[in-house]
């Protein structure tokens, strides 16, 4: 198995990546509380990975740090839950966020993310309740995203923004919408979708 990887970041368009490592191009999928701390394209970066092998594909997960991959193990373990809806959880809220709302059983949290109904929200809480003991004083325990590249730069116009909105699991028009409302001038891609997700109900 791929547990980490050290290379150059070569493209990123959410929530896509590939990761140059010795002349291996790596493709990755990662959650937007990952995007959003990625250094500039063209510099060294540290992922933590966690790979999935299906009968059809090898996939490889990213995660700018340990405590976020075993978030992202503990989700895809629940019943119902694959690596799709995992990354759509974990970019629809922050880390932080997700573990108040398991602690407070507040489904209005994970109902703004796409394929969580309010049953399907309520038993996914239930469910992660006894498996968050070990995690309820962790919040602040989930740093930034240590890279030598210093802040992300735009990579795209607001097209790249809505597409990738679609990739997580957003119906078109509402991924157009939402990036419409608050596109503004110079806004990157990573905060469009960082402001679009938060305004999506």
């Amino acid at each position: 198995m791929i547990g980490r990887l050290t290379g150059v970041l070569l493209e990123k368009q959410p929530p896509h990546i590939i990761l140059d490592v010795q002349g291996v191009g790596y493709e990755l999928d990662a959650p937007m509380s990952t995007f959003y701390k990625l250094p500039a394209l063209g510099q060294s970066v540290t992922l933590h990975t966690h790979m999935v092998v299906r009968e059809d594909a090898q996939l490889l997960y990213a995660f700018g740090e340990k405590r976020e991959r075993e978030l992202f193990r503990e989700l895809i373990r629940l019943n119902g839950v694959g690596p799709k809806l995992a990354l759509a959880l974990m970019s629809g809220l922050e880390v932080d966020e997700l573990i108040r709302a398991v602690q407070a059983q507040d489904t209005s949290a994970l109902v703004r993310v796409p394929g969580v109904g309010k049953k399907t929200a309520e038993r996914l809480l239930i469910e992660l309740r006894d498996r968050f003991k070990a995690w309820e004083a962790l919040p602040g325990a989930f740093k930034p995203l240590a890279g030598e590249g210093g802040n992300a730069v735009p990579v795209s116009q607001s097209s790249d923004a809505v597409s990738a909105l679609i990739a997580l699991g957003y119906k078109p028009q509402e991924a157009s919408r939402a990036v419409a409302a608050i596109e503004e001038d110079g806004m990157s891609s990573e905060e469009l979708i960082r402001r679009a997700l938060k305004g999506i109900v």
